[in-house]
């Protein structure tokens, strides 16, 4: 493969960055933080003093051996990442916010899919912007740009060992394989950034989807060639949660909340609902008996159909009536097309008592 195609081949692939492209992003991004660290300060001003919570949190980042954002070294070491292994592995450094954590401060699910989809996209703009291929969806190669195709997930499975908490600084490594004959399987794994002690596994599954007729593609041989080179043969799991989900409908469905309508700020590049957005709705059906004693320990989502922002939802669940365990609940999930109940999400969650967790 010429050097010209190898450089800069993201997303679920690995990335060769030139210089003056790392120069570049390295500013662009020291501009955007100096911003946003300015606007969190004018926004928490009072009588011409900070407010105790900017204060709490950059305590947090000083307590944890990192600069307070807008320094060149905590914007270096949390935005941009680095390739490791052979330019194999990608790896990504992040500091749990405070407005990423819930009443009990620690992560949320959706907190982690956040930060792996960060991570996710950030392999993706460097492959944007530096192959020249902007406005064609992140992570699509030369090849795959020609035939305007663009990559879509249709599975995820997250397992959480523990959550991290307020200020805590989390490693993220992120790799690519082959899935089948026309998938990709990407992985992530997340550390404790000081321990090292592994978090959370997740694995996806993606396939190609014509951008403009928005129908699944076979993966062409020209694409499967590009990205061979950056496969990684390693799995973040021993064994994938492969069983197959069953659908809910009114008669199996214990919850169902209706009317659940995307807003434009839920949409992605794609033109389609961000995948995070799901995890939310998905709560929104959960019994709050289950959401006050129980922490969500693994999700397993199939991915059936695009969201769009016209759609109106509905969310299904049915809790494990007689859990084996009384400590652990399953519980199943559906998100669907209120109008014509086609499916959107198949979902499955481990639960596990907030009592095992202290």
């Amino acid at each position: 493969m010429a050097m010209a195609n190898r450089v800069g081949l993201v997303n679920l692939l690995g990335l060769v960055e030139t210089e003056n492209f790392r120069e570049r992003k390295c500013n662009y991004v020291l501009r955007c933080e100096k911003r946003e660290v300015r606007g969190v300060r004018n926004v928490n001003r009072v009588n011409g003093r900070e407010s105790a919570v900017l204060e709490a949190e950059k305590a947090k980042f000083l307590s944890n051996g990192l600069d307070w954002p807008g320094s060149t070294s905590t914007m270096l070491a949390s935005k941009l990442g680095r390739f490791v292994e052979k330019q194999l592995v990608y790896r990504q450094t992040f500091v749990i916010r405070s407005y990423e954590v819930g009443p009990d401060k620690t992560a949320s699910m959706e907190t982690l899919m956040n930060l792996l989809q960060m991570n996710e996209q950030e392999t993706a703009l460097n492959h944007v912007m530096s192959s020249g291929l902007a406005g064609d969806g992140f992570g699509a190669t030369q090849e795959m740009s020609i035939r305007k195709l663009i990559w879509v997930v249709t599975r995820i499975n997250i397992q959480v060992d523990r959550y991290s908490a307020w200020g805590d600084v989390v490693e993220i490594d992120t790799w690519v394989d082959a899935s089948g004959k026309n998938g990709m399987r990407r992985d992530w794994i997340i550390r404790d950034y000081h321990t090292q002690q592994i978090l959370t596994r997740a694995t996806s599954t993606w396939v190609v989807m014509n951008r403009e007729t928005r129908r699944l593609s076979k993966l062409p041989e020209q694409v499967r060639e590009e990205i061979r080179p950056y496969y990684l043969k390693r799995f973040a799991f021993s064994t994938d949660d492969t069983e197959k989900i069953n659908k809910l409908n009114d008669d199996t469905a214990k919850n169902i909340r209706s009317g659940l309508v995307p807003r434009w700020s839920d949409m992605d590049m794609n033109q389609h609902v961000n995948n995070v957005k799901y995890i939310g709705w998905i709560f929104e059906s959960v019994p709050m008996k289950v959401l006050e004693d129980y922490t969500l320990a693994g999700m397993t989502l199939e991915y059936r159909r695009e969201c769009l922002l016209s759609h109106v939802l509905d969310s299904l669940t049915t809790m494990e009536e007689e859990p084996s365990i009384p400590s652990e609940l399953e519980s199943t999930h559906l998100l669907r097309m209120q109008a014509d109940k086609a499916e959107i999400i198949r979902a499955r969650a481990y639960w596990r008592s907030k009592g095992l967790n202290t």
